[in-house]
């Protein structure tokens, strides 16, 4: 099911106000998203990285974390107002103008 950045955050909206019965408070998200992304990169740094992996560790699923950061930032994007798609936007129309030659003239990312 493709669902654009839009519908993700009408969705999670409908799904706070009648499943979830209220958005936590700013804050609260905010810890949640730092504990999520915590989680996230726990199984980025066994799965890629050199630590190994411990008994706990074990059948956490990486879309699954990467889908729970991506709910609790929508959260925070429809409690403060945020646009996602004409953030995204615009952070693209940025990032193209800022970086439009400087990752082309990294040595560290050029191979030679």
């Amino acid at each position: 099911m493709d669902i654009t950045l839009n519908q993700a955050q009408q969705q999670v909206d409908e799904w706070i106000k009648t499943v979830g019965v209220r958005y936590f408070n700013e804050l609260t998200n905010l810890g949640i998203l730092m504990e999520e992304t915590g989680e996230l990169a726990r199984i980025m740094v066994r799965k890629y990285g050199e630590q190994s992996y411990k008994e706990s560790d074990k059948g956490k699923d990486l879309a699954d974390e990467m889908a729970d950061v991506l709910w609790v930032l929508i959260c925070l994007a429809n409690q403060t107002g945020v646009n996602l798609t004409e953030a995204l936007a615009k952070n693209f129309q940025k990032k193209n103008i800022r970086d439009a030659e400087r990752h082309k003239q990294n040595d560290k990312l050029n191979d030679k």
